[in-house]
């Protein structure tokens, strides 16, 4: 008598798990890792984390990306470049591949994270749209991060606007995107002023 009760409460439960929604985000279509690799700029980005933002505000600035791949390897370089206290600073971060093309895997050793990357619009030649989701180990905090790049480091209205567009559609506000400042290139190891910022991001007259 006890066994049909069982299986009422396992599929119950099945009924439940089925009713929680997972993460799926959708990538670029026909995505190209080899058009996708070279030089990037991050001009914008906002998060869900009030630490991450709160040191993102402290340092405004531009981030060079250099983008490398072997093709006989199962992941890439991302060499990023940036001021930082008066000097250029450089670090490097290995993404793994995954069987969905436009989405990376990385992890972040100092804060125990696991970190989902999707380039979710890109045209290659002009803009990238990301969103980054983390997972704190073992407290399973989680965190949604959401990155504007540039091939150069302007970037047209059109382009802005959808990436506003994708920011809402990740649950935050348009208002608290920081756009990076520019302050131009720099040479890592070399004591610099930094210039005066032209402009947190000089708008063309449409977006990509």
């Amino acid at each position: 008598m006890q066994r049909p009760v069982v299986s009422l409460l396992v599929l119950q439960w099945a009924w439940i798990l089925q009713g929680v929604p997972e993460t799926h985000i959708l990538t670029q279509e026909n995505f190209d890792l080899g058009q996708f690799m070279g030089k990037w700029y991050e001009v914008a980005v906002v998060s869900t984390c009030p630490h991450y933002m709160q040191r993102k505000r402290g340092n405004p600035v531009i981030v060079a990306l250099e983008l490398k791949h072997v093709a006989s390897q199962g992941n890439f370089t991302m060499m990023a470049t940036n001021f930082r206290n008066g000097s250029c600073k450089q670090t490097f971060t290995d993404y793994s591949l995954t069987n969905t093309p436009g989405q990376f895997f990385y992890h972040v050793a100092r804060f125990g994270a696991d970190v989902d990357s999707y380039v979710v619009r890109t045209n290659y030649d002009e803009f990238a749209m990301m969103v980054l989701l983390s997972t704190e180990r073992p407290s399973g905090n989680k965190t949604t991060i959401v990155k504007l790049c540039s091939r150069t480091m302007d970037v047209r209205d059109a382009v802005l606007d959808d990436f506003k567009t994708l920011v809402r559609q990740q649950g935050m506000s348009d208002d608290t995107i920081i756009n990076n400042q520019n302050k131009g290139e720099c040479t890592p190891g070399e004591q610099v002023t930094e210039p005066t910022p032209e402009s947190q991001i000089t708008k063309k007259n449409s977006y990509a």
